[in-house]
Parts: structure tokens; sequence; C-alpha cells
């Protein structure tokens, strides 16, 4: 057995595939695996993920050093709403705070068709407690310990999985809750408890109680999960640490990744957020829009100067979510979303997915609905089979899908029919980018886009040219890139108090919360065993116009508290108020909302060489077109019918090689679909950099 460990594990579980990659933490050589997911058994397919990823690097399970993972379970039970036995305990008089939530209906909604989003937590499981805060914490009315003791053993006789507890003005003074949670814990025995003052300790009682109920409903779950996870990997002989990809960018332990299951939401997709912004660095382009399509969904995020947008405004399962997190906005969009017919009779391509079980049509595994997957089979885009000859595609069950749901029903051809499927898949995911960029007063022609995930790649010329982005990028691992970015993740966690002022803010209780805070995330980096030299903790805080219902977060920077550290903050606002909404308000009283602080714990990562993806290139071979030997019929839109096009082989395109489109770029993990009137490099990170005709020249203003 091995005393030195050295090799790091990620592994990202998708709707369609699960990924994983090896990375020697020394020489900074990767391997890469793809294996179908299990939905039955997650835990399953992970394992079976790792133990392929292991034999190809020649990995023993000693020498593992780190495990790191993006799960999709948390969002999944969220948005599929799987019933959960869980209560709630809250002051009197506010049982009905999550029933009555807000006024408000999410755009886009009919006003009288839109129904309030299922609860996590019905009004017959949740219990009021006699305890009383003000604004300021003071205690008004003691907690009553008997009423909390009695509303337990009732949560016990109906068999809770888990309790929430939110009560009034907790943010300001959590011992309440914290009391509430030790009467539950003597009563409830190995019961999870979710506090709000842990959870989400701000203000706004609707969106808390939703964040804490949330937390609740998914701890079970998640816990379990990874609890099986991590026995699993101890029957494999890995001892490594686990670490679970959170939504704001960062890592966690899966202890309390299982704890702060909430975290965790949007686990999956920021994964590849991270790996897109490493692959956007390699190729020198801090702006640009990342394009994760995997077998369900498409996921985008628009990157700035090489920092991804966050937020702490985000909707899940049209429920509110403040907690800090990536920016990034999801459709049903990917290989497995089916096409059908409306009752219209208009074609229609998602939300709904074959996914892995039983899949498109052409995996030949039961299913019968015709898919973007089976489309692009039919018109050539795909080889006949997937995953190096793992997954065989039938070309004839695709087609026979197509004709029987599509098709005849139309009156088109078969080949017509898959045109109209991809066209509109590729409009719904330009329409998703373009909220994102145009919906918020920018140009998507200054960005570039990085298209990953199994599919990403074959929609990207297609995406560039409906919005006149001029660059595509292609990593070189484009299908698990996903995988690839949990590699470049650091330790992350956040604090947050409410500290409401209307004008000057109180210099000495900023600079008391901000002390508070920073002691919490020092003690936290302590118990994560982060050396000295790789903890950073930074500071932010929310500040809003007074009147205005929504806040704006801004840098603060570390240091003492003074008057200007706070007017700076204040200058701060105006100016990112004014880039984002195009005005300021300089005579407008500003209000100090919430104070946040962030603590990340640095890993230790290898250094990626530019030959760490594939073979070294030859002199010889480097500054020259790329040619191949084989083609394949394919159709491509607007183009007059098929055409014989050139397959390349990924492996073979060395750096400054160069294609010309139309042409097909397979290799193990995606294939890349090079449209005509584009073409391509390779850099010397063996990233594809595609060059795009856009489908629409739209002259710049005049200056």
């Amino acid at each position: 057995m091995t005393s030195n460990p050295k090799y790091n594990i990620s592994v990202d579980i998708g709707g369609t595939f699960t990924d994983v990659v090896v990375q020697d933490t020394r020489s900074a050589t990767l391997w890469t695996a793809k294996t179908p997911s299990t939905p039955a058994d997650l835990a399953a397919g992970f394992m079976d993920g790792v133990r392929q990823g292991m034999r190809q690097a020649g990995v023993a399970s000693s020498e593992v050093l780190r495990l790191f993972h993006g799960t999709t379970i948390a969002t999944n039970a969220v948005i599929e709403r799987r019933p959960a036995n869980i209560g709630l305990l809250t002051t009197a008089g506010f049982k009905y705070v999550l029933e009555i939530g807000r006024h408000d209906i999410p755009r886009g909604n009919n006003i009288y068709g839109w129904i309030k989003p299922e609860r996590p937590v019905p009004p017959s499981r949740i219990f009021e407690v006699s305890e009383r805060l003000d604004r300021a914490g003071e205690v008004l009315t003691p907690l009553d310990e008997d009423g909390c003791r009695a509303a337990a053993r009732a949560l016990r006789d109906m068999r809770v999985e888990a309790v929430a507890v939110c009560f009034l003005y907790s943010y300001a003074n959590d011992s309440h809750e914290r009391r509430a949670a030790e009467i539950l814990r003597e009563e409830l025995d190995g019961v999870p408890v979710s506090l709000s003052c842990e959870v989400l300790p701000q203000f706004r009682e609707f969106e808390r109680t939703v964040a804490t109920a949330l937390n609740a409903y998914v701890m079970p779950r998640v816990g379990r999960y990874l609890s099986s996870l991590e026995s699993a990997s101890h029957r494999e002989g890995i001892r490594a640490p686990l670490f679970i990809m959170k939504s704001n960018g960062g890592v966690t332990s899966a202890d309390l990744a299982a704890r702060q299951a909430i975290h965790t939401v949007l686990s999956g997709p920021v994964a590849g957020v991270m790996g897109a912004n490493r692959a956007a660095a390699d190729a020198a382009h801090p702006n640009f829009v990342s394009l994760d399509v995997g077998g369900t969904s498409a996921d985008i995020c628009l990157v700035r100067g090489g920092q991804p947008e966050m937020t702490v405004e985000r909707s899940i399962g049209g429920l509110p979510l403040q907690l800090p997190m990536l920016d990034i906005t999801t459709i049903g969009a990917g290989g497995g979303s089916i096409a059908r017919l409306s009752s219209t009779g208009a074609l229609v391509v998602g939300p709904d997915s074959a996914g892995a079980d039983p899949g498109p049509a052409c995996y030949a595994l039961g299913g019968s609905a015709p898919t973007v997957t089976d489309a692009r089979l039919v018109l050539g885009h795909l080889p006949p089979h997937l995953l190096g000859g793992e997954i065989r595609l039938d070309a004839d069950l695709a087609r026979a899908a197509i004709r029987n749901s599509i098709a005849e029903p139309l009156g088109l051809s078969v080949e017509d029919s898959a045109s109209g499927i991809i066209e509109i898949a590729d409009n719904n995911m330009a329409g998703a980018m373009r909220a994102v960029s145009i919906g918020r007063g920018l140009d998507p022609r200054d960005f570039a886009l990085v298209a990953f995930g199994g599919a990403g790649p074959l929609h990207a010329c297609a995406l560039a040219s409906l919005l006149g982005m001029e660059t595509v990028i292609v990593p070189p691992t484009p299908g698990v890139l996903s995988t690839y970015g949990l590699l470049f993740t650091d330790l992350r966690n956040d604090y947050v108090r409410t500290r409401l002022h209307t004008g000057a803010p109180s210099v000495s209780d900023v600079s008391s919360t901000y002390r508070r805070l920073e002691r919490e995330a020092a003690e936290w980096l302590a118990r994560e065993s982060v050396p000295e030299p790789s903890r950073e903790i930074t500071r932010s805080a929310d500040l809003r116009y007074q009147h205005q219902g929504w806040e704006i977060t801004v840098d603060v920077p570390s240091g003492a508290v003074t008057r200007a550290t706070l007017d700076d903050m204040i200058s701060n606002f105006h100016r990112l108020h004014e880039r984002l909404y195009t005005y300021n308000l300089p005579h407008q009283t500003v209000e100090l909302v919430n104070l946040r602080v962030t603590a990340t714990g640095r890993l230790p990562r290898a250094a990626v060489r530019p030959d760490s993806h594939s073979p070294a290139a030859s002199t010889r071979e480097v500054g020259r077109e790329a040619s191949s030997s084989q083609t394949r019929k394919a159709m491509f839109p607007a183009s007059a019918g098929w055409q014989d096009t050139p397959i390349h082989h990924r492996q073979d395109l060395l750096p400054s090689m160069t294609l010309t489109g139309p042409a097909i770029i397979e290799q193990r993990d995606t294939t890349t679909l090079l449209a005509p009137g584009c073409a391509a490099s390779v850099d010397t990170r063996h990233n594809l950099i595609i060059r795009s005709e856009p489908l629409v020249k739209i002259p710049s203003p005049a200056m």
C-alpha cells in the first residue's frame, strides 16, 4: 500500500452519462471515462465510473488523494417534488407564511391560470411555538420549551424525515432556534434539523422559510446519497476525502454538504462553468458565454473578466432561493429532448427528455419517441456509435421514430423533420442565451462561446451564427468538461447577516458584524484543516436605494472599517447600479441591508501543461490544413441536400492545424459539427477555435 497518494478523481453524474476524470497531481496527466448513468442507483454508476477511470490510469485505490463530485440530487428533488415527510416549527402567528408567499406572478405566466408551486411542507405539519424577538434580537417573549417539546412529539408521531425551524428575527438572535433544535434532537433521535440561522440568516420571512424548509426537504436524500457514496468508496479501498460541488462555485466536505444540502442545488451545472472558465482562460478569452448541453438540459452562464456572474435571486422549481450561487440559466434542451406535436399541430422540442432510460429511439433500449439525438443521427451528424463503440446507434429506429411521430403527421420527409427538430432546439438555446446577454444590456458579439457537454459542440456553430458571435471555443475534452472543472475548485463557504441601516451605516455595528462573520469563517477553515497560507476571507455587502425591493451586492475591502470605507462602499453601489440599470440616483438615500463574508480554502492543484490532454505535437505536422480520407454523407441547414463531409478524429488534430467546414470532428466524449462557412484552428492548449460567420450581420452603431 502506497503512503503517498497523488491522484484526484472527479465525477459528474448527468441525466444520460456519468463522466469521470483522473488527474495525476504531479505530472498533470489526465485520463477520462464516460459510462451510462444508472438512475435507479446513482451510487452504483458513480463507482462504475471511478473503477473505469482508475483502470485506464492504472491507479490503485490507495493512490487516490481526493474525490470530487457534482450532483443533481438536490436539484431533482426540488423540481420533481417527490413526496417527503418533513415538519416545520415557526413563531406563533406565522404558520401560513409559506402558503401566503408573495403576491406577484412570475413573468411569462398567465395571470388567470398561474397556480402557486407546491410548498415543501403543508400546514398540517407546521407547528407554532410561542416565542418572540424584536428586530434587534431582544427577547420579547421567551421560548415556550414545553410547547416546543409537545410539537416535537407530535412530529415524531407523524414519522417526519426532517424538521425545519424558522423563528421571527432569528437572524438577529439565534438562541431560540438553537434551543429548539436541542429539544427536537432529544425527542427525535437521528432526525435531521434545519435551522434558518444556519441556512439563510437574513431578513424576508417567506424567502428565509423557503430556504430552510427546502434544506430540510432535501437533507434526507442528499445525506443518504452521500453516505452511500462514502461507503461504496470505502468498500473499494478508497480512503480519500469526498468533496461536493456547491452552487457558489466552491466545494465542501461531504459532511457539511449533507447538513447544508440546499447549497448543492446547482452542483452539477456549476462545475461546468468552472471548467469552461479554465478553458476560456487558456484560450485568452476572459469574456464568454458557457454552453453545457447534455442529454437532458442546456446550462448557460455569462462570464466577464474570468468571473462568473453571481446571484442571490434565483428560483428553483418555482420557489425563491436567496443563496449565493452562480447565475446559470437552465432550459430543457439536450440530446435526449423529445420532439412531439402540440395540440395545435406545432412541432415542439423538450423540455421532456428520454434521459438514460430508455434513452433516444436509436439507443434500441425501448424508447420510441424521437429526440434531438435521433435527428442528428438521421442527418449524418453522429457516427453509428458513441463512447468509442460502447453504445451502438440504430439509424433505422431513429428514422422510424421521426417518421411515425413527426414526418407523416406533418406531411414532411424524415430529413426535413429532423432538420426542423434541430432548428427548434437551436432556437430554444439561442433564446436563453439572448436572455443572459441582450436581456441584461450586453452584446453577445462581445463574447466568445465555450461549447461543451456531450451535445454542446454539435450546436455551437448554429448558435454562434444566430447570435452574431464570431468565436467558438471547444475544449480538448468537452464531453467531460464539467468533471474537469471540479479539479479547479476550492473550498468555499458563505456567511451573511442582516444589519439594516438607512442612511449612514454605523461604523461600529458594521465592524463588529464583520468580525463575527470572519470569526465564523476562520473557525470553519480551521475545521476543514486549511493551512493559514491557503486561507482567504473576503467581504461584500447588499445595498439598495430606500424603498427599492431588492439589493445589489458590492465588494468591501478587508481591514479596519472606517467612515471612508463605508462612503466608498456607497459610491461603488451607485456606479454598479448605473452599470446594471443604466442610471443611478446619487441624491437618493442608500440602505445597507446585509453584510456578507466568503471563506475560501485554496486546494493544492497541478498546473495543467499544454499537452496534458493529448500527445505532444510533432513539429513536422503543425501549421497545415488537416486532411481526412474518411467522409460521411451529412445534411446541414440551408444546404442543398446531402454533402460528402470529411470526418476528423480529435486526437489527430495538433496545434496550428486548420480545418474548413463542412466537417465533423469525432472523439470519444462528443462530436463537433463544423458547419459550412466556418473555419477552425487548434491552439497550443489543444482547444478547437472556430470562427463563425454570423447568420445576419448587424452593423455596429456609429460612435
